[in-house]
C-alpha cells in the first residue's frame, strides 16, 4: 500500500522532514490558505506540489477541496459552486494530483467532545461523548426539536451534566464542537454563525441532501474522468446525524447508494475505518472486500464504541475493527488491480489520528494530527502490511 501522510502545509508543526523520518512517500494535503470558494489556481497548486518534491516526497492525494453549504443544500448559487468546484479538480489533476479525497458533511466536519481525553496509557485521544453532544444541543445551545434527537437514557445524563457546568466549560465545549477543526471548509464557527448555517438547513431532509449530492456528482464525476482523476467521498464522521441533520455516508447501504448514483469507477469511496467503525453495525473488513474496486484511498484508524454511543479513538490495531482484515482486504484489491495491468494499483492509505504521546504532549499540534502517535500508527500498520505481503505474496 502506498505510505501517505497528512500535511496542513508550510505552518504545520510536523514538517516534512518529520514526515520523511516516519518513513511515509506520499502527501495528503490540500491549499487550506483557499477556503473562501475560489477556484485554486494552477500556479498556487504547482507552488505546493514543488515544495513537496523538493522535499523528495510526492503529493499523492487531495484532502479537500471545499464544498461550501449551497451545494449541499442546492438551489440558486449550487451549479456556480460546483463548477468552481469542478475547474478546483480540473487544476489539481492537472498537476498529477489525481485522488481527491472530499466529504459531504452539512456544517460540522468531524466531530469531537474531548480532544485531549486522557488513556490509561498516559497518551491523550480524540473523544466523542454522547452526554456532552447531548448537553450542549439541547440545554447549552437549545436547539429546537434536540430533546428528541437524543436516547432518553443520555439526555437525562446531559440534563445534570449541562446544569453543572461552568460557564467556561460550556463555552469549551461548544469551541470544541462547532469551532472547526482542520479539514473544514469555510469560516470557523461562532455560536451565531453555526445557528445561521443551521437555520440554512431548515426542513432539508435526507432525499433532498441526496438529491443535491446526486445533483453534485453528475456535474462533477465526467470532469474527474475527463481529466483522470478519481473522486473518493469520507465518510460522515462520527456515522449518524448531528444536530438534526441528515448525513447520508454513514452505512453500508448509503455507499451502495453513493456509488449507485453516477456509476462510474472515478466515483468512489474513502474507507475511513474510523468513521464507518464508530457505528458498532458497520462491519468493516466485510465493507472493504465489498467496495474494494471504488476505494481509492483509506484512512486507517480504530475507535472503540461505547453501549451509549461514545467512542474513542484507540490504538491504530486495537478497537472494533479488524485492521489486520481490512489491510488484507485491501491488498488483495492492489494485487488485483496490477494483474490487471493497471498503473494505479497502489491505494493510498495514511494513519489517521494518532494519540498525543510523549514530547507531543508539550508541543503545538493539529487536533489528531501529532508526529509522534502517528509515527507509532504508521509502524504498526506497515508491520501488519508487511506481513500480509508475505503470506499472501506481495502486490
Amino acid at each position: 500500500m502506498k505510505e501517505t501522510w497528512r500535511w496542513f502545509g508550510p505552518n504545520d508543526p510536523v514538517t516534512l522532514d518529520h514526515v520523511k523520518q516516519a518513513g511515509a512517500s506520499g502527501i495528503v494535503t490540500a491549499l487550506h490558505h483557499r477556503q473562501d470558494g475560489s477556484v485554486w489556481p494552477a500556479a498556487e497548486i504547482a507552488e505546493r506540489r514543488a515544495v513537496i518534491e523538493g522535499a523528495g516526497l510526492a503529493w499523492s492525494v487531495v484532502e479537500s477541496i471545499p464544498l461550501p453549504d449551497v451545494i449541499k443544500i442546492g438551489g440558486a448559487g449550487a451549479a456556480e459552486a460546483t463548477a468552481i468546484f469542478a475547474q478546483s479538480l480540473r487544476n489539481v489533476a492537472a498537476a498529477g494530483v489525481t485522488t481527491i479525497c472530499y466529504n459531504f458533511m452539512p456544517v460540522v466536519d468531524w466531530t469531537r467532545t474531548n480532544l485531549l481525553w486522557r488513556l490509561p496509557t498516559t497518551g491523550y485521544a480524540l473523544r466523542f461523548d454522547a452526554v456532552d453532544m447531548a448537553a450542549y444541543d439541547a440545554f447549552i445551545l437549545k436547539r429546537k426539536g434536540a430533546e428528541g434527537d437524543h436516547r432518553p437514557e443520555v439526555l437525562a445524563r446531559a440534563r445534570d451534566r449541562a446544569a453543572a457546568m461552568s460557564e467556561s466549560e460550556q463555552a469549551e465545549l461548544e469551541k470544541t464542537i462547532i469551532a472547526g477543526l482542520p479539514g473544514v471548509a469555510g469560516a470557523v464557527n461562532d455560536r451565531a454563525g453555526f445557528e445561521r448555517r443551521l437555520a440554512a438547513y431548515a426542513g432539508i431532509t435526507a432525499d433532498d441532501f441526496r438529491a443535491s449530492y446526486k445533483a453534485f456528482l453528475s456535474a462533477v464525476v465526467p470532469v474527474a474522468e475527463a481529466a483522470g482523476a478519481r473522486l473518493a467521498v469520507h465518510p460522515d464522521d462520527p456515522p449518524f446525524p448531528l444536530f438534526g441533520l441528515p448525513r447520508i455516508v454513514s452505512t453500508p447501504a448509503d455507499a451502495r447508494a453513493v456509488l449507485a448514483m453516477v456509476d462510474r469507477p472515478a466515483n468512489g469511496l474513502t474507507l475511513c475505518v474510523g468513521s464507518y467503525g464508530s457505528r458498532a453495525d458497520n462491519d468493516l473488513a466485510a465493507m472493504a472486500r465489498e467496495f474494494a474496486p471504488r476505494i481509492h484511498f483509506a484512512h486507517l484508524r480504530n475507535v472503540t464504541v461505547e453501549a451509549d454511543g461514545s467512542f474513542f479513538e484507540d490504538e491504530h490495531l486495537e478497537g472494533g475493527a479488524d485492521m489486520v482484515a481490512v489491510i488484507d482486504a485491501l491488498m488483495a484489491e492492489e494485487r488485483a488491480r496490477r494483474a490487471a495491468g493497471r498503473a494505479d494499483w497502489e491505494i493510498p492509505m495514511r494513519p489517521d489520528h494518532g494519540h498525543l504521546l510523549a514530547d507531543d504532549v508539550n508541543k503545538k499540534t493539529n487536533p489528531g494530527y501529532s508526529l509522534i502517535g502517528r509515527l507509532k500508527g504508521l509502524a504498526e500498520l506497515r508491520g501488519v502490511a508487511r506481513a500480509i505481503g508475505q503470506l499472501r505474496g506481495a502486490a
